[in-house]
């Protein structure tokens, strides 16, 4: 770490646009007084800024790069936590606590920052009232918001590497630039921008040795960086030093491939990527183009295991809602949509999601349990929604959970049926057996873990194996043995995940599809009666009936969710668009009332849609 005393004009500039948002308004001499107190850090890719255990003697602000946070547990297990951005804070708990470092903040690449030693502050207390009054009141804020759902910190810095032939990089970062623009200001960078502006066309040819140049390379990308909110970087086809230095020098990684080509590492990952320092890797996204055509990807896992990646997702360049997906999610602002269990009402998913695709609300990435995965799955696919609903339709009219065990050994059905119609809508909308990574829209689907009491996300490999260990309900359904492991029916831990959705790369918003009860049910009944009492009590008219006690099969589903539904309220905190369709009325295994289910969970949609849509109109006007 080195310190500095003079720093390039444009760093000066953009740290007094970030002191407002540490400071709030105050007066401008008080700002004056601490910049008198703040010093100039400058640390390189790779190295610690602080570590775990250590003293804690400052607070800093970051103004250009990116810091990475480990923590390691009394086991020794080491574990990344979140990445910072600039113009955010870190270490300021230090000024008021004697407590060592809780965690350690590594640069993933080269990053500038301010620095107020602790002793600094305790002048800052007797010479400024108001500096002082102003960061205590940024540190108990965040305190109280310490652990609440707060946006990812968006990249800032991207870079465009190929990583096979056949890529048009420039027109790829011209469109994704285009899409980008309507959310930040945005600069394409590229070696011949550089040498233009530094008058020197070969400057970005040089080697790193080359310390003037690539000080003056530096200076140069900070100064784009401090103007703008997203500064795409456009490496060479191979690894030269103009490559590596985009490496280095980025936020986040987009490798883009011909996903028709063969799935091997490029000279670019093998001697600018693997090489890298330790500590050093800003998250690499396997971008996959495909022609426009093409009905659904296939082959992914081969492209996914090579390589160390955050993430994939696959593009058709041609379609500009695709394009127009990555750049959401690149900035943080994509939509994930939770789709929950809940037996034949999961049906109602598709209503739901028909009403968000007609007020344009488009989904960048879908996840769900039990039924809702299966329901995310058929979104995943990203094709046409008459088409998914005509597949739902297919498959779950003929009541799919009709083959009951005589000789029920380990469920009440057999789940043959269930599997077949399954298969047959993953093959009818995707044209192959498909795995997980091949669907369009990155998906995700939980199980219960019985051979290690947990829960199981499930994100790779088969599609239909997945979903139906995700909708084996305990006593219902067969289980299912994957990777040596039995799973069961996800809503047992987790049946609206929204919180493994909010941790997603790429997802700002998140919309969750509950079809649960939100209201307590109570009984005018002492006792619950014997099996005589209560055959004769279902033989008279529904509206003389005495006890309205659950069916053995709702008994069983329900029960399966009892430790999710106890969660709900932490749930929905995770949730920014909710809907919960009133379903009570329709018993869980009533597949018959396809019709019926999608009308209400439309309908539904539809009334929560248009309520938000007017109160966001309200506010906008004041009223």
């Amino acid at each position: 770490m080195q310190k500095f005393t003079e720093h390039p004009k444009h760093l000066d500039t953009l740290l007094r646009r970030h002191l407002p948002a540490l400071l709030g308004d105050i007066e401008p001499q008080s700002v004056e007084v601490l910049l008198q107190h703040l010093e100039w850090v400058e640390i390189a890719a790779g190295q610690a800024l602080m570590t775990q255990g250590d003293p804690g003697d400052a607070m800093y602000l970051l103004l250009s790069g990116r810091l990475r946070t480990y923590i390691t547990n009394e086991f020794g297990d080491t574990r990344v936590v979140r990445e910072i951005g600039r113009g955010q804070v870190v270490g300021e708990m230090s000024l008021f606590t004697d407590e060592p470092r809780s965690a350690t903040l590594v640069a993933i690449r080269d990053s500038v920052l301010v620095r107020l030693a602790k002793d600094r502050f305790k002048q800052l207390l007797s010479i400024s009232e108001q500096v002082s009054i102003a960061l205590t009141r940024q540190i108990i804020l965040r305190l109280k918001t310490e652990g609440s759902r707060s946006i990812p910190d968006k990249p800032v810095t991207i870079g465009l590497l190929p990583i096979t032939t056949n890529v048009d990089l420039a027109g790829f970062a011209a469109e994704l630039a285009r899409q980008l623009a309507g959310m930040g200001r945005i600069a394409v960078v590229s070696p011949q921008s550089i040498g233009v502006d530094l008058e020197d066309p070969a400057i970005c040819e040089r080697p790193r040795s080359d310390f003037a140049a690539t000080r003056r390379i530096a200076v140069h990308l900070d100064q784009i960086e401090s103007e703008h909110d997203f500064v795409l970087l456009i490496s060479d086809s191979g690894p030269t030093p103009w490559t590596e230095r985009c490496c280095r020098h980025c936020d986040e990684l987009l490798l883009l491939a011909d996903a028709d080509q063969e799935a091997q590492l490029h000279p670019i990952e093998v001697q600018c990527l693997i090489s890298r320092p330790p500590r050093t890797d800003a998250s690499e996204i396997l971008v996959l183009l495909h022609p426009q055509e093409r009905q659904s990807p296939q082959g992914t896992l081969a492209w996914l295991a090579r390589r160390p990646l955050a993430d994939h997702v696959h593009i058709r360049p041609q379609l500009p809602r695709d394009m127009t997906r990555l750049a959401r999610l690149v900035s943080r602002n994509g939509v994930g949509l939770v789709l929950a269990g809940g037996g034949a009402r999961g049906l109602a998913h598709i209503g739901i999601y028909r009403a968000l695709l007609e007020r344009n609300i488009e989904i960048d990435l879908v996840g769900g349990t039990s039924i809702g995965a299966v329901m995310a799955a058929l979104v995943g696919t990203d094709r046409p929604l008459d088409l998914v609903t005509a597949s739902a339709k297919s498959a779950f009219a003929a009541n799919p959970t009709g083959d009951f065990n005589w000789l029920p050994m380990i469920s009440l059905i057999r789940g043959r049926r269930l599997r077949r119609v399954v298969e047959h809508s993953i093959t009818e909308l995707t044209g192959h057996a498909a795995q997980i990574e091949d669907l369009w829209k990155n998906f995700f689907c939980i199980a219960s873990n019985y051979s290690q009491a947990r829960e199981q996300l499930l994100d790779q490999g088969s599609l239909l194996k997945s979903l139906l260990a995700s909708v084996a309900i305990p006593g219902a359904l067969p289980p299912v043995i994957l990777n040596g492991d039995l799973l069961c029916d996800g809503g047992t831990f987790n049946n609206l995940p929204a919180d493994v959705m909010r941790g997603r790369w790429g997802i700002g918003r998140v919309i969750g599809v509950d079809l649960g009860s939100n209201k307590p049910r109570r009984f005018e009944f002492e006792e619950v009666p014997g099996s005589l009492a209560l055959l004769r009590d279902q033989l008279r008219p529904r509206a003389k009936r005495r006890y309205r006690l659950p069916a053995l099969s709702a008994l069983l589903m329900n029960v399966t969710v009892l430790y999710s539904t106890s969660r709900q309220r932490q749930v929905r905190q995770l949730i920014d668009l909710y809907f919960n369709p009133p379903l009570q009325r329709i018993g869980m295994l009533q597949w018959s009332r396809f019709d019926e289910l999608v009308k209400l969970g439309y309908e539904h949609a539809c009334a929560v849609l248009d309520a938000d849509a007017a109160a966001a109109s309200s506010t906008s006007t004041g009223v």
